[in-house]
């Protein structure tokens, strides 16, 4: 309804900073620990780099937002997931997250791999199909690393803050700002522009609503379980959710088709794989 995947994901960022906004001011405990923040900064224990995690936010909405209007939520979702996975791998592996840094073996490995069959598998029936796009499906895989990335990042964040609400208004304060630029950067040198939707259904806006909650639920979790769980344990919601999406409000005119179904199916393989743990002794 806007046009613009930017425009889509700036709308969903400043409602979801709005809210938090609101939150934090009500509540001494997080305005304390987003003040901790630049102190933890100061004295080491937390890397600078890791304080605008939230423009990895913004790529991800906006990625999203892009490729979902032109080949659906399910198979974005599936590309998403592959970028998700190997991602995952690599950030437990550099021991970019709180926790360190976390071997490979060969469980990750075999879930990485079968992930990216999965989203082989599930474009296969749409190669061909009316509106699909390699670029949407790129998108798809760009905007599953940027979200990955993210989370651990966050989870740092959050081990120095004290709490996961300050790591999501901080989240959402830079993704803001991140596509604030990106969309005047858009208007002033690419003839884009800023179009406020006058249509469209009301739940529509809710993006940032939902938002907040995955930011929130990630900087609590990635701190106990590594980035690798959390990816795996919240591809089932995702991949569930967006099946029965395309399944009761199809997007345009992306329908589901067997092989999106199987792929889906291939990535929960994935899933299970890539959770399989050494008992310990």
């Amino acid at each position: 309804h806007s046009g613009s995947g930017v425009n889509s994901a700036l709308f969903s960022f400043i409602i979801g900073f709005a809210i938090l906004s609101v939150i934090a001011v009500s509540s001494r405990d997080i305005r304390a620990a987003i003040t901790r923040i630049p102190s933890t900064v100061r004295d080491g224990s937390l890397a600078w780099w890791a304080v605008p995690a939230g423009v990895l936010g913004g790529v991800f909405i906006a990625c999203a937002s892009f490729a979902v209007a032109i080949v659906g939520v399910a198979l974005f979702a599936v590309g998403a997931v592959v970028g998700q996975t190997a991602t995952a791998l690599l950030v437990d592996r550099l021991g970019i997250g709180p926790n360190g840094r976390t071997s490979l073996t060969t469980a990750r490995v075999i879930s990485a791999f079968i992930a990216v069959v999965a989203v082989v598998v599930a474009a296969s029936g749409s190669m061909n199909a009316k509106g699909f796009s390699i670029a949407a499906v790129l998108a798809a895989l760009l905007g599953g690393t940027a979200t990955t990335v993210q989370q651990g990042l966050n989870g740092r964040i959050t081990v120095a803050s004290g709490h996961p609400l300050a790591t999501t208004w901080l989240n959402f304060l830079f993704g803001s700002l991140g596509l604030l630029v990106g969309t005047a950067i858009g208007v002033a040198l690419l003839g884009d522009e800023l179009t406020v939707p006058t249509s469209g259904p009301w739940w529509m806006w809710l993006g940032g609503v939902f938002g907040c909650i995955f930011i929130l639920t990630a900087a609590w979790a990635v701190p106990r379980y590594g980035v690798l769980v959390f990816t795996l344990t919240t591809i089932a919601g995702q991949l569930s959710a967006a099946l029965a999406l395309d399944v009761l409000v199809p997007v345009g005119e992306n329908r589901v088709a067997v092989s999106l179904v199987a792929g889906v199916i291939l990535t929960f393989v994935a899933v299970a794989v890539g959770a399989l743990r050494r008992r310990p002794s």
